[in-house]
């Protein structure tokens, strides 16, 4: 199984239950370490707090995917789950939007791998990059 922490703006929940979507398709198995919009973490409002709870969630991955649209560019969030995918020596597996023209520069930077918009280049990265955990 692998586990993975999908990194992603609420604002496009869609891509993220895409990417979801596309692992499933695949048939890869894994174990979701991300945030998903239903199911926020807790946390008494503080960036420190949310920073720790992502900290750890990332800690325990055995890689992350990032969206790697613009607007990845201007999100705090993911230049921290950036920093933190670094320092824990996890993988990043970028994904580049469908028919995007244009695409984050720091998270295209960033990458272990790029990929486009589609399942199987989605879960060959997962495959090829992260490290299977028999759990």
């Amino acid at each position: 199984m692998y586990r993975i922490f999908i990194s992603h703006s609420w604002a496009y929940s869609s891509q993220y239950d895409k990417v979801e979507s596309f692992l499933s398709q695949e048939g890869v198995s894994y174990y979701n370490h991300s945030v998903p919009k239903n199911d926020p973490v807790h946390t008494n409002g503080t960036d420190k707090q949310l920073r720790e709870a992502i900290e750890a969630k990332i800690k325990g991955c055995s890689c992350v995917i990032i969206l790697a649209g613009v607007y990845a560019s201007y999100s705090k969030w993911i230049n921290i789950e950036i920093e933190l995918a670094k320092k824990y020596n996890k993988p990043i597996i970028a994904v580049e939007p469908w028919g995007s023209l244009r695409t984050s520069t720091v998270v295209r930077n960033a990458a272990t791998v790029r990929v486009g918009w589609n399942a199987k280049s989605v879960a060959n990265a997962v495959r090829n990059y992260a490290i299977y955990q028999n759990q």
